[in-house]
């Protein structure tokens, strides 16, 4: 894979000057083996004092301490990566693990812990049926039934984009048969979870290149994926939007268990009720020049 340059530009429009509270920033790319992060930067108008820290997960958070009201708000975040995750992956998962069910080792599933607990109340076990429809034997191949799972998401939900914050439930989006990225995701980790599986949900950006991922833009968007624990593999990846799995063409930003722990910007001012106008976000992925 090439060098990739990211982009992210959140604007904010008020009718009037405002306080600003303290915002919390998520935009930071998150390196490991396959993301090498070059260099980053945030630049934030009206100016402010940017403290960071990381979450319990290891992301890494930026603080913004704006001093001065103003009637409006830019952040801007500028990433250059190395994105090396390989097109085919091929995982080496330990013999125990190869056929499902199997057990987590004792510290493994302490670590899980509620990364393998549903986060969502399953009315009447749906979605559990749902699942559990994509087993085809006892034991079955855990990798193919993983697989299967996410195929069977992008073949049974039709992607909607939709602009307005949180996420669907997972058998909403079973029940209304459209969904976002973080609704498939959601629902993608949530199906694993309910077969005892560890699952964690990722957000980040995506790369376009050819023009064929579903729902995104010529120059790249932001992205929410999920990731499955399998001994000896690690963490999987799965991306129930393009059905593809391994993390070509995917910039993790942020790993959590919940996928309301990862917005980008996060935020609020003090003013009148109705000083609030417009926001903007404008992503841009490409390779570096």
């Amino acid at each position: 894979m090439p060098i990739l340059t990211i982009h992210h530009r959140t604007t904010y429009g008020y009718r009037e000057k405002v306080s600003l509270s303290p915002h919390r920033l998520m935009l930071r790319p998150r390196e490991g083996r396959e993301v090498r992060l070059l260099n980053h930067n945030i630049s934030l108008s009206p100016e402010a004092q940017v403290s960071w820290s990381n979450d319990v997960f290891g992301n890494a958070i930026a603080l913004a301490t704006f001093q001065s009201p103003a009637d409006s708000l830019v952040v801007d975040s500028l990433a250059t990566v190395d994105l090396t995750a390989a097109a085919w992956p091929v995982f080496d998962i330990a013999a125990y693990a190869i056929n499902y069910p199997f057990l987590y080792a004792d510290g493994d599933w302490t670590d899980l812990g509620a990364l393998a607990a549903q986060q969502y109340n399953d009315v009447d076990n749906k979605l559990r049926a749902w699942v559990r429809g994509f087993v085809a034997a006892d034991p079955t191949d855990t990798l193919s039934l993983l697989k299967d799972i996410s195929l069977g998401i992008a073949s049974s939900i039709s992607y909607q984009s939709r602009e307005e914050e949180g996420t669907q439930a997972p058998p909403a989006t079973l029940e209304r048969g459209w969904g976002s990225c973080r609704d498939f995701a959601v629902l993608f980790a949530e199906a694993a979870r309910s077969l005892g599986f560890g699952a964690r949900i990722v957000s980040g950006y995506i790369f376009n290149p050819d023009r064929t991922l579903v729902g995104l833009t010529d120059n790249g968007s932001t992205h929410a994926w999920a990731e499955v624990f399998v001994p000896g593999a690690g963490w999987i990846t799965f991306d129930p939007t393009n059905r593809s799995l391994g993390g070509a063409n995917l910039i993790p930003v942020a790993v959590t268990r919940d996928i309301a722990h990862a917005v980008p910007v996060l935020g609020s001012f003090v003013g009148r009720s109705d000083a609030f106008m417009t926001m903007d976000v404008a992503v841009e992925v490409k390779e570096t020049e």
